[in-house]
């Protein structure tokens, strides 16, 4: 049960911890073992604990600190959210904070797991990573806004695309075009406790391939780095196994850029030997004529500070769940 007027010693006690490894949960939990952090965050829970400095934070009545979590180093596309989310912020006399996590791959992030209970934010949007059950009721429970922008969970504002569908569009384009083989290129998943947009994307592939007459397993996974390197590696290593599909789906234009610049050192011709598509319609896959699919990435960032400031501002209730379309814009690489 909450306690009221929780001191970080109570929190401490309730752990079984130091008062310092309270402190270094809540400032730097990346320096704190996953079930020391775990045991720290359930005590502060549980006893209701409001960081002393920032008790006073709910006075502000504007929008405030606004906290935007994405893979910005991983990804460029996090970028051309974050142009949206900021256009969408000016005149509102609120403070971006931006916090990176290195891969969207990855699991449910130290940072991300501690920041609802600091209270140092009046809102949060998380871009392309996921969100645990235990996390989820943790931002509730702290009465946290929230918009969550290419993810979704049901009790949270979201602000997706559809991944699966997506996937098919690429897969029908392909098959439409005589493709009977298939590779899926993308970053390695670390955890599978979430179903990613690269196992959606696969799986809209993989329907669309079915509904051609052919068989889902002409789909080859292939894992890499989100690199333009990890992309020739990719192209690299079919090569040498020496089965090289028809049709190349790549999770991000950038890895296409890798394979198409592979194919081209290595003399393979595209489009008449391997086609190949990309995703998010990026400067790089404008540049080199790259078939990609393109989706609203300044618009989600811009619709979802929207939510954010109408939920900061108790504007609306129940969680509200905005898909995006998506195009597929064909080039000279099918």
């Amino acid at each position: 049960m909450p306690v009221e007027h929780a001191t970080i010693y109570d929190v401490a006690s309730r752990a079984g911890v130091s008062i310092s490894t309270v402190s270094h949960t809540l400032n730097r939990p990346q320096r704190v073992n996953a079930a020391t952090r775990q045991r720290v965050l359930e005590a502060i829970d549980e006893l209701g604990y409001v960081p002393k400095a920032t008790a006073m934070a709910h006075a502000r009545k504007a929008v405030g600190r606004v906290g935007v979590l994405a893979p910005f180093s991983s990804y460029e596309s996090y970028a051309r959210r974050l142009k949206g989310i900021l256009g969408e912020a000016q005149g509102d006399d609120s403070e971006i904070v931006l916090y990176d996590q290195e891969s969207a791959a990855s699991a449910t992030s130290p940072l991300l797991s501690s920041l609802p209970v600091t209270r140092r934010l009046d809102g949060l949007l998380i871009m392309g990573l996921p969100v645990d059950d235990v996390l989820a009721e943790r931002l509730l429970t702290q009465n946290l806004p929230t918009v969550l922008i290419d993810s979704a969970r049901p009790e949270l504002d979201s602000i997706t695309i559809d991944d699966e569908a997506a996937g098919q569009l690429v897969g029908r384009h392909l098959s439409e075009h005589g493709r009977r083989t298939f590779a899926y290129v993308s970053e390695s998943q670390r955890s599978n406790a979430y179903l990613s947009q690269g196992q959606l994307r696969r799986a809209g592939l993989r329907r669309a391939v079915t509904e051609a007459g052919l068989d889902s397993e002409s789909v080859r996974v292939v894992q890499t780095t989100a690199d333009i390197e990890g992309g020739r590696e990719a192209l690299r290593a079919m090569v040498i196994d020496g089965i090289l599909p028809e049709a190349i789906f790549a999770h991000q234009d950038v890895l296409a850029a890798g394979l198409l610049t592979e194919c081209n050192q290595q003399g393979i011709r595209v489009p008449e030997d391997v086609a190949i598509v990309g995703f998010d319609d990026s400067e790089l896959a404008q540049a080199l004529a790259i078939t990609t699919v393109r989706q609203p990435l300044e618009e989600s960032g811009r619709l979802g500070f929207r939510q954010l400031r109408e939920a900061i501002r108790g504007a609306h209730g129940a969680a509200r769940h905005v898909t995006l379309g998506v195009d597929l814009v064909a080039r000279a690489t099918t």
